[in-house]
């Protein structure tokens, strides 16, 4: 009996033991089961909304100082004299001296804050008309740069300073062959370097110009479609309130280039007559066109916009067919606008 029991025990015990195993493995399964799972650390706040970058920088492809003459004539465009200063006549026979009106360099670059130079870029050159400076006029009155920014297009805007707060329209160094090309290259170093990437350089040396002029403006614009030396890259031309002549430049540039352009002018009565020489000679050459906002400012769109009389010259740029109608013109260039990415289902 005793040996039996003995047998019984030591056969008994390893079953034993091994319960008493198994028991806090089942016990520490459990604890880590019902232990939370490590928390994900948060993402990273988002990147600070991009600011605007706004320079006023002298360029050695400036219109003014121009030496020349005037086109078409023997007449040097500098020719009046008082002392050592040195002047020109205009059409009214007002006298405006180089030092005071023909000799600021300075050149408006804006990018606005949604700017991105990986994707297509457009410069927008813009021509601002008589009695204008930079500063008060183009940035502030105009309010070109905000116009820019609030299209939600992809625009570097570039703004030459033509005559100083003068009424003279004269195109200065834009009347000579081949100079307007070279302000559009040195346009393109000065925003790599405002943007302040070196990789951006391509983009803006590869990107398609839209030339606005407003006023006075429009003969800068007219010679550099006609000699500049860049039609490659002019996407379109606006006029706002600013066919005063060269009809013929105009007609000309966009019968060679519609396929690849457009062209838009919206006036008062301060430039009906012109207006309606230009589609004359559109009609002539067989080129259609449309009176009104367009849908789309696509290649081959020509389109007139006649809009109030004589009293909102001054304000056209702010204030035409609608308000703030820059903004509105240049939302309507296909192509230049951001990519929503698209909203998963």
């Amino acid at each position: 009996m005793k040996r039996r029991a003995l047998l019984l025990g030591a056969l008994l015990m390893p079953t034993a033991a091994h319960a008493q195993s198994k028991t806090p493995r089942k016990k520490q399964a459990a604890k880590q089961a019902t232990k939370p799972a490590a928390k994900k650390p948060p993402p990273p706040p988002p990147p600070p909304p991009r600011e605007a970058k706004t320079q006023l920088v002298a360029f050695n492809a400036s219109p003014f100082p121009y030496r020349g003459v005037i086109p078409d004539t023997a007449r040097p465009f500098l020719d009046a004299r008082d002392a050592k200063r040195r002047g020109h006549t205009t059409s009214r026979g007002d006298i405006y001296w180089e030092d005071v009106a023909y000799s600021d360099r300075r050149s408006l670059l804006y990018l606005p804050p949604a700017f991105d130079p990986a994707r297509p870029v457009l410069i927008v050159l813009y021509l601002h008309g008589n009695g204008a400076t930079l500063e008060r006029d183009v940035m502030v009155r105009q309010a070109v740069p905000r116009q820019v920014a609030a299209s939600g297009q992809n625009i570097a805007l570039v703004a030459p300073q033509l005559a100083v707060d003068a009424a003279d329209s004269s195109a200065g160094n834009f009347w000579r062959g081949g100079h307007f090309a070279k302000y559009l290259d040195e346009a393109a170093e000065r925003l790599m370097r405002l943007e302040g990437n070196r990789q951006s350089g391509r983009s803006f040396n590869m990107a398609s110009v839209v030339i606005v002029a407003y006023s006075g403006g429009y003969l800068s614009a007219a010679y550099a479609l006609e000699r500049g030396g860049a039609n490659h890259r002019v996407k379109g031309v606006i006029l706002m309130d600013a066919l005063y002549g060269d009809e013929a430049k105009f007609a000309a540039w966009f019968a060679a280039r519609r396929r690849q352009a457009f062209l838009l002018s919206a006036y008062t009565d301060s430039t009906r007559e012109e207006n309606a020489t230009l589609q004359g000679l559109l009609t002539k050459r067989r080129i259609p066109f449309t009176r009104g906002v367009p849908r789309t400012l696509s290649p081959g769109t020509a389109a007139f916009v006649a809009t109030g009389g004589l009293d909102m010259h001054g304000d056209f740029v702010t204030r035409a067919w609608q308000p703030d109608p820059l903004e509105k013109a240049l939302a309507l260039i296909p192509g230049y606008a951001p990519v929503h990415a698209k909203k998963s289902s």
